[in-house]
This record gives structure tokens, sequence and C-alpha cells, in this order.
């Protein structure tokens, strides 16, 4: 009888400090719409430990079962080719729920590997059937994680980036095309220090944050706590978070259901556009991926009103790989000529009548 030995993962909610990088990892798996993040940072900063722990945090997904393309039965638009027939035929489909999965793309992936290939014979009679499917057809749904980004091949890159814009994959082979739902969260780690993406490829992950190691002694001492009781025994450390985890997951379910419904006013969205021109920010990305981040935001926090406060936090995310910078400078935003951009507007809100 086989035995499936389940890799034990750090707690999301046991990670110590990097409150940034968690909370547009947590933005991103609230609104896919938000295109994803990119951290850059030193080894050794618990990028790939955040990744992985948030796909534990997030609610299982029901999928069709046997499907190569974890299609979701719920929805039509989310169907592939196969799936859809089977429906439109009346046929029964069975359904199973499944853990959301962090799938690595490996750094020396050719394009047939991310994206499939056709046996075009095949092809001509049978469709989507012949299609072999890519990394793209397993992480729908998903979560794609790929380290070191900035080494891996710029073609491959713009497909990765031009599918999870999309949430399709389409493949194409001597006149034949083939496409399925390919919608995940994108998250990609570097290290500046072994070259950098070029600045058309940044402005295409919605999000970006900076990790650095931990000066503070007393969470550095804090890391050394958790990582030393998770060695020792991780089942009955995780069985301590357990409370914590449902909570985060929980208020992940509830955002989902509020970010329809929030609302941003026209003189703050003015204000977004205004700040983004004055920082010298040219890419329309910008203000869009702001404004999808400040309602994620507000929707976190349970509420159906973006704030300015909600702006600062959303443009903190957005803006830093954006700016015109000198070579070899971090891209960092100055916070304090965003809070002072910002100002006359929460000034506003403030003597605005509820």
């Amino acid at each position: 009888m086989a035995h499936h030995i389940r890799k034990n993962i750090l707690p999301f909610t046991a990670i110590v400090g990097q409150d940034q990088m968690k909370q547009a990892l947590i933005l991103n798996a609230i609104n896919q719409r938000i295109g994803g993040v990119l951290i850059r940072g030193e080894k050794g900063t618990a990028k790939s430990t955040a990744v992985r722990a948030l796909a534990e945090i997030l609610p299982v997904i029901e999928i069709v079962k046997g499907c190569p393309f974890n299609c979701n039965p719920a929805n039509e638009q989310e169907l592939c080719d196969i799936c859809n027939e089977k429906i439109q035929h009346g046929e029964n489909v069975e359904t199973l729920n499944k853990k959301v999965q962090v799938i690595t793309l490996p750094l020396g992936s050719t394009e047939d590997r991310v994206i499939g290939t056709i046996d075009i014979e095949r092809a001509i009679k049978e469709g989507i059937k012949a299609l072999e499917p890519g990394i793209l057809a397993a992480v729908n749904r998903g979560i794609l994680y790929i380290d070191e980004v900035n080494l891996l091949d710029d073609h491959v890159v713009d497909v990765l980036l031009d599918s999870a814009a999309m949430g399709v994959n389409v493949v194409e082979r001597e006149g034949i095309s083939l496409s399925h739902p390919a919608k995940f969260i994108l998250i990609g780690t570097m290290n500046p220090e072994e070259g950098e993406l070029r600045p058309q490829m940044l402005d295409r992950f919605g999000l970006q944050v900076t990790v650095e190691g931990i000066a503070d002694v007393d969470d550095r001492v804090a890391i050394v706590r958790v990582a030393d009781a998770f060695e020792i025994d991780p089942h009955a450390f995780m069985q301590q978070y357990e409370p914590e985890q449902k909570r985060l997951t929980e208020k992940i379910v509830t955002a989902k259901a509020i970010l329809p419904r929030v609302k941003i006013s026209d003189e703050i969205v003015r204000k977004i556009a205004q700040t983004c021109v004055d920082m010298g920010v040219m890419t329309h990305r910008a203000e869009i991926t702001i404004v999808r981040t400040a309602k994620t935001i507000a929707a976190f926090n349970g509420r159906e009103e973006v704030t300015v406060e909600d702006v600062r936090e959303a443009m903190a995310l957005a803006l830093p790989h954006r700016m015109r910078k000198k070579p070899f400078e971090d891209p960092r935003v100055d916070q304090q000529k965003i809070n002072d951009m910002m100002q006359d507007e929460q000034k506003k809100t403030i003597a605005s009548p509820t």
C-alpha cells in the first residue's frame, strides 16, 4: 500500500515580519485581477516560504474530476472545450474539491513546456484533445511561482505574463489554434544582485515588494524560536497556528464576497491619476492597478468604500517598479511624497458630511 508523505509547510500566520510581502500575497489571493507580485530581495528572507504558505490558507476549489485544466464547474466562462461540451450535452460531470496548488516553474523551461504542444494530425479531428498540456494547464486556478524570474528567458516571461493577464493560454502551431483557461496568481522572486528585469516586464507585474533581512533583534529572536519549534514538532506547531490560519482564510473568503460591491469616488480616482503624473509615472497600468488594489484592501478590511489610506497603501505596492530610476538604484517610492499629495484629498473626505 502506497504511503503519501506530505511536506510540512510553515503556517503563513507564523511568518515573522515582512508584513508588506504578506499583504501583497493576500491581496492577490483575494483579487487575481491585480496582476501578481514581484518580490525582490536577497536569499533567506522568507520569499519562497511565504509563497508556499499562501496556498495553505486559500479555500479549496471545486474542479471537474479528470480535467487536466482544473476547470471550474460553477462558471461556464472557465470551462475548457471538453468540459463545456459535456455540460452542453447534459452529461453528468463529476466534481471534487482540491487544494490550491503552488507550481514552481523550472528555470530552464522552454515555451513548449510552458504552454503545451499540439499533435497536428489529431488536432484536425479532435480539437483540444490533441493538446499535450503544459505547465499553464496544471496551474489553472492555482499559484505559479517563478524563482529568479530575472534569469528566465524573456520570451517565456512574456508568454506567462500574457496568459496571466488574459486568463487564457493560446497554443498556435501550423495554422491550428487551441486554447484553455489559465487563470492563476503569478508570483515572481528575484535577487537584484543577479540582474534586473526589463522595464516593460516590470510594468506587467501588478505589485512589487522589496524584502530585506530583519534588523530588529527581538524579531530575529522570534524567527529563531519559530524555526526551532517548527523543526522539533511540525505537527504540534501547525496545530497551534490552526485557529489563526482559519481566521485568515475566512477573512479572505469574506473579502472576495465584498469586493464586487466596493466603490471608489471619482475624486479619489482623479487624485490617483494626478499623483501618478506628478511622480513621473506614465504607464496607465499604474492607475488601474492602484484602483484594483485599493478596492481589495477595503474589502479585506470589511468595507465597501475606498479611503485615502487604502490608496496610500496601494500606491506603496503598485508604484515602486514603475518609477523612473537611475541605473543600479533600488526601485522605491517616496512614501512622504505620496502622503503629501494625498493629504488634500483626505482633508476633503474628513470635511464632507457622512
